[in-house]
């Protein structure tokens, strides 16, 4: 009997088929976004560099807070393709899945001495949100993805001397996913197919650490690393007819977020020009199959199999200084993406990105400057498929896809300045006897 709820579980909620896609949100600093994130991990992003290299913070003398407010609108639609089962193609394309979604980041700095700082940055590291029509040809594959997370991570950054500083911190992190997905019931139409759901929430704690290096005047090399977060996550799996509610129940879950490593340069190239180059890599290949256990009968549901390849991405920007009080740049980013046609589903269909990015940031006064970027990613033309023989399969109803995809990205921040530094501790008096 336990063995056969938990078959049918399976079949019925098609939980194996949910995929939260390359979820990783990189808009954290509107600085930063304006140079395609060239340099973020050298202080291209301002303060909010921090989530690069904590070690950026001792850039930032006295008490500065930035904040930034980004808009993400993405664009994404799934044309059934020859391959689909015929049933569900006359159910026609997802529509536009791309929902538009507000990400806010900020951080804040503090220099207690010449050699002290103290600092926190909040955002949101990783995120999803797309909802294809209702009814449509790959609805037992996709109706609706939604992850949500939050990160709070104080850190401490040391000035060791003049070309070398260092910082760490604990990165506490708060996930929650929604999963929604039509529920395939023998003898209704797919029109009238209702929806399951998987939805789950957890809280954990990682570390980030950095370096800058300033070997000369004008050069600074960083290198940040963000550790992977350990979420075990309590949930629930949940069925719209009264006829199924024994499948339903709590689950739990244990996933790991990819940790990231960030390598930035910037070099200044005259008194009103910087270069800033950039390498990020991300570990998605860490999460693997997610397994789903029933917290009930303490066994095993289904699993989701995501098996992500690990994510790189190169960039370059510059900067220049138009005028005392404004700042213009401009960037270039190539993204390998960790989903390719082995892995793709319809929650995210995601590809290589080209990113091509503009920004300024213009000083009000001496205490308040105002930034500014837009970027337009431009996503490879890709494929999905789903059904029999794939890791997605649902009934073994067969969907093929053709997927065309961008994204649109605007960000507005400010930095604030609450007063001077500190001035430096007077050296130590030395008496001769």
């Amino acid at each position: 009997m336990r063995a056969a709820m938990l078959a049918a579980t399976a079949m019925i909620l098609g939980a194996g088929q949910a995929q939260a896609g390359a979820f990783g949100i990189r808009e954290q600093s509107t600085e930063a976004q304006g140079l395609a994130f060239a340099g973020a991990a050298s202080g291209s992003g301002g303060v909010s560099s921090i989530f690069w290299n904590p070690a950026t913070i001792t850039m930032n003398p006295g008490f500065v807070s930035e904040q930034n407010l980004t808009y993400i609108g993405l664009s994404s639609e799934i044309r059934p393709a020859p391959g689909t089962n015929p049933g569900f193609a006359r159910l026609g394309g997802s529509g536009d899945i791309g929902q538009g979604a507000v990400v806010p980041a900020g951080a804040t700095s503090y220099q207690l001495n010449d050699r002290l700082w103290l600092g926190i940055a909040t955002g949101a590291p990783f995120g999803l949100v797309t909802k294809p029509n209702q009814v449509w040809a790959g609805e037992v594959y996709g109706r609706s993805s939604r992850i949500f997370s939050l990160a709070f991570n104080p850190v401490i950054g040391f000035k060791v001397n003049e070309w070398l500083s260092l910082a760490a911190g604990p990165n506490i992190e708060y996930f929650r996913l929604t999963l929604r997905q039509a529920l395939p019931i023998p003898g209704l139409l797919p029109t009238s197919y209702p929806s399951s759901f998987l939805k789950g929430e957890s809280w954990g704690v990682g570390f980030t650490a950095g370096a800058t290096l300033t070997p000369r005047e004008g050069t600074v090399l960083g290198i940040g690393y963000r550790s992977s977060v350990h979420h075990d996550i309590d949930g629930s799996i949940g069925v719209p007819l009264v006829a199924l509610a024994p499948l339903a129940g709590q689950v739990r879950s244990k996933l790991n977020t990819p940790d990231k490593l960030s390598v930035g340069l910037t070099q200044a190239v005259s008194p009103v020009a910087r270069v800033n180059l950039g390498f990020e890599w991300d570990n998605w290949s860490r999460l693997g199959t997610v397994g789903i256990v029933s917290k009930t009968l303490g066994l095993p549901v289904n699993s989701l199999p995501l098996n992500y390849k690990d994510g790189y991405t190169y960039s370059i920007g510059a900067e220049y200084d138009a005028a005392p009080n404004l700042t213009l740049r401009t960037g270039f980013a190539y993204e390998t993406s960790p989903i390719d046609f082995s892995n793709r589903s319809v929650r995210l269909p995601d590809g290589d990105r080209y990113n091509l990015s503009v920004g300024a940031s213009y000083r009000w006064n001496e205490r308040l400057t105002l930034n500014l970027a837009y970027s337009h990613l431009f996503l490879n033309r890709s494929r999905v498929l789903a059904g029999i023989g794939r890791d997605y399969n649902v009934g073994n109803i067969a969907f093929a896809g053709l997927v065309d995809s961008s994204a649109d990205i605007v960000s507005v921040g400010f930095r604030y300045v609450f007063g001077a530094p500190p001035t430096p501790a007077p050296a130590p008096l030395v008496r001769k006897y």
